[in-house]
This record gives structure tokens, sequence and C-alpha cells, in this order.
């Protein structure tokens, strides 16, 4: 099972921690692990020098690093010397390319699947609608089942302006997917966006906790707080992590001092560390609500656990995916790495936030977090805490009962609306996007001389009318998709009442045409169903902070 995560003109999602400086005497200090390492030593070299067939030894060094590895965890992996430097390239500045980090998963005949693992917030493959979990089959006309890494980023990499062709398989969906994406300057930053929801509540996107994370979150609070701002929803739906240290300087702002935010758990007396506030927060005495998903993980579910576990905060959303692993990089002799599992994070009420798994296939691993999540799908949070054991109860700062077992269970579930399938196939052919795109075009001019840089009048007046409704249904239909009363295709009926989310969609596209990507989101909240429902839970989130004062 090949675990091996790759970047390119995204972010990485590093580990945590600093590197221990560990040397290979005190690595292999006990007898069993000398004698282990002599045996594998020997066959190494009775192989090379041996085999009927001369062997490529380098190569048979990299593939028994791999096989060590995928016995270990989902996370622990080895980076070759050439994708080290393209890492490190990426982790240097700006670059320019389609704004996906990738990697390989198993595909037919045991050949390595290219798949998207993210895609970056107003890049190039946000865009033109690519999503996580697609499996790239065709770059530029070349099947690429069985890619090698250096081929992937020779031909998604490239100058800004240029043009590449790619095809996807999405799971779920029946025909694959064709995309033309124009390579560009990725964009960086971690706060998508902060705005004023109503004359008391602020709203921040963070995406990752990246080198400046805690920098933007601090810009953003202060202007929030310029524009009045008495509470905080804080969105970190979909941010895959980061650095820890900037998830533990954010969580650090809602907080007193001293107090504990996240621990991490090992074998050596090295990696067991807590990690405490420094100073008083920026944010500590208003209301707190933090947005979650599945795609929430890592340096998010440290924030989300601590501001959680001293009722900072309540948490509204689903279940977060549960990566809880604290990796070290260790470079080998020819500038390769391999990143190694060397502690687990525990929240400050002792949970851990790992999810279990029994080895290194990734692929179980994944289906077992869906089984999960199916098997909770319609229970209420008093419901799953009335099934786990006692075992995977802990107490928050003031005595609520919160759930251990991996990820963070939120203390409201709101799951947000499936789609329908007409909304699926607007989804698969990226249709409401084009379409506001090609709107653009024609009106673009008369938009903004209408709004200027007047983003909130914008979202509070503009409509799409009957008439732009109508001409999107006839693009609908020259892109194939069939709306009628009767026979095949998509009712009529159930095209009107899936048109305000239709709707939504144009309008918030075409509001990141007209001014910026932070412009998507207001627009989009007002159809948001995990967004709706945290608005009206803010006398819960008050409530939660005048009890906790009284402590």
């Amino acid at each position: 099972m090949s675990k091996r995560t790759i970047i390119t003109g995204g972010i990485a999602v590093l580990m945590s921690g600093v590197l221990l400086g560990v040397t290979l005497d005190t690595i292999v200090s006990e007898d069993d692990t000398r004698a282990a390492l002599k045996k594998l030593e020997r066959a190494f070299l009775i192989i090379n020098e041996r085999y009927v067939e001369k062997v490529d030894a380098a190569d048979l060094a990299e593939r028994a690093m791999e096989a060590m590895l995928d016995e270990l965890d989902p996370h622990s992996v080895y980076i070759d010397a050439e994708r080290m430097r393209r890492v490190n390239e990426d982790f240097s500045g700006g670059f320019e390319g389609i704004g996906i980090s990738y990697e390989f998963v198993d595909g037919p005949e045991d050949e390595d699947t290219l798949t998207v693992q993210s895609v970056i917030p107003g890049g190039p493959s946000d865009e033109v609608g690519l999503m996580p979990g697609d499996r790239i089959v065709e770059i530029d006309g070349a099947e690429v089942i069985g890619i090698v890494s250096a081929d992937v980023q020779r031909t998604l990499k490239g100058p800004r302006g240029t043009t590449v062709d790619i095809v996807v398989n999405r799971p779920g969906w029946g025909s694959p997917l064709v995309f033309t994406i124009t390579r560009d300057r990725i964009p960086l930053h971690s706060v998508d966006v902060a705005y004023m929801v109503d004359d008391r509540t602020g709203y921040i996107k963070v995406s990752r906790f990246a080198k400046t994370s805690h920098r933007e979150f601090l810009e953003a609070l202060d202007d929030l707080e310029s524009g009045g701002m008495e509470r905080l929803m804080l969105d970190l739906r979909g941010n895959a992590g980061g650095y820890m240290e900037m998830a533990v300087r954010m969580a650090d702002e809602f907080l007193g001092s001293d107090v504990l935010i996240v621990s991490q758990k090992g074998r050596s007396r090295a990696t067991n560390v807590q990690f405490r506030g420094r100073d008083d927060g920026r944010f500590e005495r208003g209301a707190v609500i933090v947005l979650v998903d599945e795609a929430s993980a890592s340096a998010s579910e440290i924030v989300a656990g601590a501001l959680q576990d001293h009722d900072r905060a309540l948490v509204v959303g689903e279940r977060t995916f549960g990566k809880g692993l604290v990796q070290q990089q260790f470079t080998l002799p020819d500038g390769s790495s391999i990143r190694v599992t060397v502690s687990h994070f525990h929240t400050p009420s002792g949970r851990l936030i790992q999810t279990p798994f029994e080895n290194g296939d990734r692929e179980d691993y994944i289906r077992a977090k869906r089984a999960l999540r199916d098997e909770t799908a319609l229970m209420s949070v008093e419901e799953i805490l009335e099934r786990v054991p006692d075992s995977l109860k802990y107490s928050t700062a003031a005595g609520r009962t919160v759930v251990g077992g991996g990820g963070i269970l939120p203390d409201y579930l709101v799951r947000p609306d499936s789609a329908s399938p007409f909304m699926r196939e607007l989804y698969r052919q990226n249709l409401a996007n084009l379409f506001a795109r090609s709107w653009l075009d024609r009106y673009r001019d008369a938009l903004r001389a209408e709004w200027g840089d007047d983003r909130r009048s914008y979202r509070e007046e503009f409509r799409i009318d009957d008439a732009t409704f109508e001409e999107f249904l006839d693009f609908a239909r020259n892109h194939g998709v069939v709306i009628s009363d009767v026979g095949e295709g998509f009712s009529k009926d159930l095209v009107e009442a899936d048109r305000q989310y239709v709707e939504a969609q144009i309008k918030a596209r075409m509001a990141v045409g007209l001014f910026d990507l932070g412009a998507y989101y207001p627009v989009w909240h007002d159809v948001d169903r995990i967004f709706i429902e945290a608005m009206t839970l803010w006398p819960k989130a008050e409530e939660l902070i005048r009890r906790s004062s009284e402590r």
C-alpha cells in the first residue's frame, strides 16, 4: 500500500513538533534492535551481490523503506530526495501551479492512482471545480495510472498562464470529468475571509495553519473588533491542519495564561510535552462558536478540542477527522526523508484525538471512518453519549461530558444538506461556476459600475431574477442536463426546490469574480445549513461563557 504524500502548487500539512536530533547510536542501542539491523543489512547485500540479475540498489533500498513504513500507521511516509526538494521549495514562498496537494493510493492492478488530497481555496483548481478525492487518470491526453511523482510535478507545475487538461474519476459519479486548468500564482493566505455578520457577530474562516496564520488571525481580530465585534464564529471546516505551533498560539488567544492547550504523549521523555497558554489572550471574554466538519483535522482539532474542554466555545457541525499524530521528520544522507509518528495529541481533558487504526492500510483506515460516520449519521449528541462506554467519556473544566475515541464530537451536531440528483449533476459539470463566469464576461463592467467595492450591498440586494435563472437552465440544457415535466431527466418541481442553492452558487461565484475569494462566503452563508443553525445557538454560547466565568 503506497502512502506517499506529495505537494504541488499547494500547502503541505506538515508534521508537528521539532526535530529532536536523534542519532543512529541511540536508535539502535538495544541488542535485539542491533541484531535485526545487521540481519536486514546482510539480506540487502546478499540480494545486491548474488541475485541472478543485476538489481538497482538505490531503488531496492527505497522500496524496503516504503514497505517498513507501510507496516506502521497511515500517516508515516517516506519522501525521496527529489520530492523532498520540491516540498522544501513549496514552503520557501510563492510558486506557480494548479493549486492542489495530492497523494498516491492503490489503483487498478496495484498501480498507484494520483488522487487529489486537497484543493487550495482560490487557486486554479478550485476555480474550475476540482474536488478532494478526485482520481486523476489523464494529464494532457496521457494516461497517468502508475505515474511516478517526478512526472506529476513536471506535468502539473508550470509557468503562470499556461494550461493543462486533466481527466478525473470522481467517487460516486458515473462518467469521467474533464477540466482545463490555467496555471497561476498560488495564494498562500490561511485566513480566507473575516467579516461582520451583524452588528455584534464576527466571522473568521481559517483554511489552514501555516507560518503566517497567527499573524493573519490577529489582523482579522483587529478589523472585526474595530467594527464592533462582541462574539466570534471561527470556521475550521475543511481545514486539514498544518503547523501545530500556530494552532497552539491561536487557541491561546481565547484562553488565560498557563492553561493547558494540548499535550503529546510518546515513548520517550522528549516526546512527552505539554503546551500551555503563555499570555493573556486577545479574545478571552466574548462568546465563541467553532464550526467543524469531517475534513477538519490535526491542528484544527487541537483548537476545537482545547476550546471545548475549557468551556470556552461551543463546537458545532460534524465530528472531525481524527488525525492526532505528532510526526518527526528525519533527513537521510541522500536528502530523502522519513516522517515517523512519535507521539499522539491529547486534548486538555485527556481525549486522544487520533482515530484508532488496525494497521498502516490507508484505505481500511478511511473505510473505518466512513463506517463510524454512517453508523451515527442520524444520532444526536445525547444518543451518542448514551452508547459510548464510560472509558470514552471525559469531563470539561465545567463538568460537561465530552466524547473521546477519535476526532472531536461537536456540542451540537449539524449535518449539511445532502445534494439532490439535480445539484449533483450541476456540481459534476461545475455549471454554476461556468455560468457565472460567462455571465460576468458580458456584464462585469455594468455590475462593477453598480456595486463598486460595496460587497455588503451586493450580498443584501443583488438577486438572480427569473430571466437570469431561466437563462441558467438553458445553459444547463446546452450542457446535456435534461429538465422536463415528464420522461427522463429532472422535473421542474425538483429544479424549483433547489433554486435557492443554485442561485446562491451563481451569486457567490459572481461575487468572487467581482471582488475576491472572501466575498464567496457571506453569500453562501445564506443557504449554509451549519452556519444558519450555529447562528441560532448564540444564547447557549453566551450562557457557557457566563457559567465558565462564575467558576
